[in-house]
């Protein structure tokens, strides 16, 4: 009986990656909306305050926002319907 090879196959990886990244998809497409809206609302808040002199305020606002925007979105996708 032949020996099976247990060692590193570089087909065999790449299987594995392929399946990990079609199994997580949804949901990382959820985490990257979720630092997105982050980044882009909290952007958008102090380029705002830098214009208005408003300095925290929108961008606390914008930051906060992108959180609920980015959290709604993950519940979304990861809650059962």
């Amino acid at each position: 009986m032949p020996k099976k090879d247990r060692g590193f196959s570089l087909t065999r990886a790449g299987k594995a990656l392929q399946e990990n990244v079609t199994r997580s998809g949804r949901v990382a497409g959820a985490a990257y909306t979720l630092v997105g809206g982050i980044l882009l609302l909290g952007g958008l808040g102090y380029w705002l305050d830098g214009r208005w002199n408003t300095a925290p305020w929108l961008l606390l606002t914008g930051l906060l926002l992108g959180i609920v925007v980015g959290f709604y979105e993950l519940v979304k996708t990861v809650w059962p319907k």
